[in-house]
């Protein structure tokens, strides 16, 4: 089950930090860029979190970066519910969100290390094509920038 808000759930800053960290350790810290509980309280951004009972399966974030154009931020699926469809239900799921709040874009910036791999497949299996830097990003060799049309 999908659920709007949910950052103040121990689970969920928790798998915040658990993220941050992973992400931090193959990604020179200026060009990491995820978010932190309090940032992902930002109105500007819809925060989703994935649940099978108490269990927290993943998060997920959409930012609306201008009236037509979001930013997919801070996905991540719980290390015990990888490979199961969590990250493509999220996706769907903001996806859909930035659909209705009028975006015709969607894009993201993500990190190059063997660890992202899974993820960028996920995104090219939905869509999504390597762009240029966007939203203030600095270009980088860690960092790799994708969108797609909604």
């Amino acid at each position: 089950m999908l659920r709007g808000g949910g950052l103040a759930d121990p689970q969920v800053a928790a798998l915040i930090t658990h993220h941050r960290t992973e992400s931090s350790a193959t990604t020179p810290i200026c060009n990491a860029h995820s978010l932190d509980s309090e940032g992902l309280s930002d109105p500007t951004i819809s925060f989703v979190s994935a649940w099978d009972g108490d269990a927290l399966l993943g998060i997920g974030a959409l930012k609306m970066i201008d009236i037509d154009h979001g930013e997919l931020k801070s996905m991540r699926t719980a290390p015990d519910h990888l490979r199961k469809g969590v990250a493509r239900a999220i996706l769907e799921y903001l996806m859909d969100k930035a659909r209705e709040r009028g975006a015709r874009r969607l894009s993201l910036e993500t990190g190059t290390a063997p660890m992202f791999q899974p993820a960028i497949a996920m995104y090219r299996r939905q869509g999504f094509v390597e762009c240029a830097t966007f939203g203030g990003y600095p270009p980088s060799p860690h960092n790799l920038f994708m969108t797609m049309d909604l």
